[in-house]
């Protein structure tokens, strides 16, 4: 698996989302991903699917030491005393001793910036994490949580997908050191409407979700977490990893970008780039 290398962190590439997956369908999924090579698992305290997610990862036949979870903690635990209790509550149900990367879901303007950090890197002291990072941070507010953690901060996930442009937020990313961790990659499948998308698809021979992940994995620093139920969408996001689009092909497709793009957007979100 091709990995995002940011200081002393490998990222895989390529993710499972499991937002909206719960249950036994979560729990298949994730095994059946780690047993196709998948070695990256996201999940999330609000999804209330990481006892699934855990269970799913102890039934693989695969080495806890290869695989990279992301958790994160919810916007209401922002409170350095919450967030720990958040993290070891999460842990249990996970089933897992650390995570690999622990994220703060969300902003809080409730709760000081500082103070959230300083609750990451208490974490990341005590072993329970192995790095930290933040999602949902727009630029300006990543470049100030990257501040305020000295520069242990290792991703922004942020939706991203060929119809938003991210160009502040990626370039705050590279500029201070995080990779940019992209959720709705595929924008919720609307990348097969897009003529643009079809055609290099085509020209590949390659379907237009593999073209959307490659656009993004061929970016520097930046990692992809397509979301599915579906065991045959596994093999086919993973074909993303073995192919090129030209120069030409990837300015085509940035040039779908824009602001306006943008689908994940609730009332408590900060003021976005």
């Amino acid at each position: 698996m091709k990995t995002v290398k940011v200081k002393d962190t490998a990222i895989p590439a390529l993710g499972l989302g499991t937002w909206r997956l719960s249950g036994e369908v979560c729990r298949d999924i994730v095994k059946a991903a780690l047993e196709e090579g998948w070695t990256h698992l996201d999940t999330a305290a609000i999804y209330q699917n990481e006892a699934a997610v855990g269970t799913g990862l102890r039934s693989a036949s695969v080495d806890r030491g290869a695989i990279f979870v992301t958790t994160k903690v919810w916007y209401d635990d922002l409170d350095p005393e919450r967030m720990i209790r958040a993290c070891e509550e999460s842990l249990d149900r996970l089933g897992l001793d650390y995570v690999d990367l622990y994220l703060i879901h969300w902003p809080n303007p409730k709760v000081p910036l500082k103070e959230s950090i300083a609750g990451l890197m208490e974490l990341k002291e005590r072993g329970w994490i192995r790095a930290a990072g933040v999602s949902n941070f727009p630029s300006r507010m990543a470049a100030e949580a990257q501040e305020h953690a000295e520069g242990e901060l290792v991703a922004n996930q942020v939706e991203y997908h060929p119809f938003l442009s991210q160009k502040e937020v990626l370039e705050v990313c590279r500029g201070t050191g995080m990779a940019l961790t992209a959720y709705s990659p595929i924008a919720r499948g609307q990348v097969s409407e897009a003529q643009v998308i079809r055609d290099i698809a085509k020209k590949h021979g390659r379907t237009e979700s593999q073209v959307a992940l490659r656009w993004l994995i061929q970016q520097e620093g930046v990692v992809a977490i397509p979301k599915t139920s579906q065991r045959r969408r596994l093999a086919e996001n993973l074909g993303a990893l073995d192919f090129e689009l030209t120069e030409a092909e990837m300015e085509e497709i940035s040039a779908l970008g824009s602001r306006e793009g943008r689908q994940t957007n609730p009332d408590w979100s900060p003021t976005w780039d």
